[in-house]
């Protein structure tokens, strides 16, 4: 399967889970209208913010399915990841306009003990984002897809989230309309966390960012093909959901240059096979320990 028939895949998970959250958002905003649940409002505003979320993942997917062309020779998966940036910006927003509301509810003290129903409500609304996340995690494990794997963990947050606000309904019935309030006031909290962890995790991709263990673990895939005597340099970056590497080997100095080549093929070829890098542009340079030796020999 090629890259660019993975990224269409994915959007199957994109349209899942933009259909789910129209359907949850939009029974839990009139239920909590309907049965006075402060938490189940903001809990459907949260799936509103998710709609806009995997609506800019989707729109991601498609543009970064473009080919590469004279402004962008390494094409353009990183439309995805600008995608979710801006995604982030208006999920912090609704996060802190929920904490707002609830804040406020909360100290003017009108709070109204919510009807049981919307419980139920957020219980089953719980039960069917748990089976998207479900779908989106083994979709994305079987086409090796980070964004949809992301946008499955954000599944399941949700799933939290739901599960959250029904105990928090569940406990004003027991007297205390407040816990539905401070139900609300988390989940506003869970939607700012959220939004940080989207644009941290944007931000450092965009500005090349890349993880110092993976790395190691690049460099020492490398060190172990035969031919390579050293490793002078070594670089990664993200691009989209792709690995773009760049290295600099040492080897044998007598080597022919079709020799060399040869071992920059076993380079590309176990970065590909063990870490699922389809990009890997490969530098090779005489073995400058050796490279003095034979120039000693030669005198």
């Amino acid at each position: 399967m090629d890259v660019y028939e993975e990224i269409r895949k994915g959007e199957r998970g994109a349209w899942v889970s933009i259909c789910a959250y129209i359907v949850f958002s939009a029974l839990k905003l009139i239920s909590g209208y309907v049965f006075a649940s402060s938490a189940l409002l903001a809990d459907g505003f949260n799936n509103l913010t998710d709609i806009v979320a995997s609506i800019a993942v989707l729109i991601g997917l498609r543009i970064s399915q473009k080919p590469p062309d004279s402004d962008h020779a390494y094409g353009h998966f990183r439309a995805e990841t600008i995608a979710a940036l801006i995604a982030s910006f208006i999920m912090a927003m609704v996060g802190i306009q929920v904490l707002f509301e609830a804040g406020r509810s909360l100290f003017i003290g009108k709070e109204v003990e919510p009807n049981l129903w919307s419980a139920g409500v957020a219980a089953v609304c719980a039960m069917g984002m748990f089976a998207v996340y479900i779908y989106n995690r083994n979709l994305a494990r079987k086409i090796n897809n980070s964004a949809l794997m992301a946008a499955a963990k954000d599944n399941f947050s949700d799933a939290l989230v739901s599960i959250g606000a029904a105990v928090g309904i569940v406990g004003a019935q027991f007297g205390l309309p407040w816990l539905d309030v401070v139900a609300a006031f988390a989940v506003g909290l869970i939607i700012c966390k959220t939004a940080w962890d989207i644009f941290r995790d944007s931000t450092y991709r965009l500005t090349d960012g890349f993880d110092q263990d993976e790395l190691r673990d690049l460099r020492s895939t490398i060190a172990r093909i035969p031919g390579v005597e050293a490793i002078n340099d070594v670089k990664a970056r993200v691009h989209g959901n792709h690995v773009l590497v760049d290295v600099v080997i040492a080897v044998d100095p007598t080597l022919s240059i079709i020799e060399g080549h040869e071992i920059s093929d076993k380079v590309e070829e176990r970065m590909h096979n063990l870490h699922n890098i389809m990009h890997v542009h490969v530098h090779v340079e005489p073995n400058d320990d050796k490279k003095v030796q034979i120039t000693s020999d030669h005198k």
